[in-house]
């Protein structure tokens, strides 16, 4: 029976490893609270903390301070509990090798106490609703990585857990399976499953994500619908100039546009943005080509939940 509290709550929810002096504090104090039937996201850079925290959510890893309740259950006190309520997709394949696509459902199924006639229907109905029904026999080394990784969204989703969590779930697959996809986690969500994500593709979650959480350096930057972040850029238009040569003298001339809100720099690319299109971005070729400098590429666009990302957590590579 699902439960009527917060199928997520996190509360001060920190994660610092090592002791005596060398620490790394991986998760700061994180309050999130997850709706149920909500698809929400959770991004962040290399190292920011996502996937510590979906650790300590699915009872993998165990917090140092704070709390985390799923379904209004302590995942330390009451971790077996919270694993029979839950679902996980990992970013390895954890598919049974040795078992066909059914058998790695039905036995799923056995594993979390669902009885066998129970496990049977829902192996069949989540081969037809994953499209995975052809391959019913088949032996799961055989399947390309796109049916690998539906049959583990499949196979996640048989106990029929009131928490969904997918960590990375298409990374590595081409274009046309990530989309198909998209669509069926959509299903889910229209069907009332309340899922939590982490996806490096700002794509994936402007179009999954009812809401996200932006991490980096364990804590939370900004939450919100992606629509409410991307307001939060103060701009309807961002421009991007390429300058062959070094752009930093053209960035008080940039300021100096009416409807400019702010100019950001990045190597050889300015980046500005502005409440509107109209008449800003030949201002800026102009200005450019009056001080010598050559615009190699320009471009015009609306803001994006990606230059939000980059904006919160800046542009550098992370390992």
């Amino acid at each position: 029976m699902a439960s009527t509290a917060s199928p997520i709550l996190t509360e001060g929810l920190r994660k610092v490893y090592g002791g005596r002096g060398d620490t790394v504090v991986a998760v700061d104090g994180i309050d999130l609270e997850i709706r149920s039937g909500e698809f929400f996201g959770l991004l962040g850079p290399n190292g920011a903390g996502k996937s510590t925290t979906i650790g300590m959510l699915t009872t993998t890893v165990s917090p140092t301070g704070g709390r985390a309740l799923i379904a209004g259950m302590d995942v330390r006190t009451h971790a077996a509990a919270v694993k029979r309520r839950i679902g996980v997709v990992s970013q390895s394949n954890t598919l049974d090798r040795s078992l066909t696509v059914w058998e790695n459902l039905y036995y799923h199924g056995r594993f979390f106490g669902v009885s066998r006639r129970r496990s049977r229907a829902r192996a069949s109905e989540l081969l037809e609703q994953f499209q995975l029904s052809e391959r019913a026999s088949a032996m799961v080394y055989h399947l390309s990585g796109g049916l690998a990784q539906r049959l583990m969204i499949a196979r996640a989703l048989v106990h029929e857990p009131e928490v969904l969590f997918l960590d990375e779930p298409t990374s590595g697959i081409d274009p046309q399976t990530r989309i198909n996809l998209w669509g069926i986690l959509t299903d889910l969500h229209r069907a009332g499953q309340t899922t939590l994500l982490t996806t490096h593709y700002m794509e994936e979650a402007d179009t999954l994500c009812e809401r996200v959480a932006i991490l980096d350096d364990g804590k939370v930057l900004a939450l919100g619908s992606p629509q409410e972040l991307k307001q939060t850029l103060g701009a309807d238009t961002v421009i991007g100039l390429t300058i062959d040569g070094d752009p930093s003298a053209l960035v008080a001339q940039a300021e100096a546009i009416d409807g400019v809100r702010a100019v950001e720099r990045d190597g050889h690319v300015l980046r500005v943005f502005a409440t509107r299109s109209e008449g800003v971005l030949s201002k800026l070729v102009v200005a450019a080509t009056g001080m010598g400098l050559h615009v190699a590429d320009a471009s015009s666009h609306p803001p994006s939940l990606e230059t939000v990302f980059l904006t919160l957590t800046g542009r550098e590579y992370r390992e």
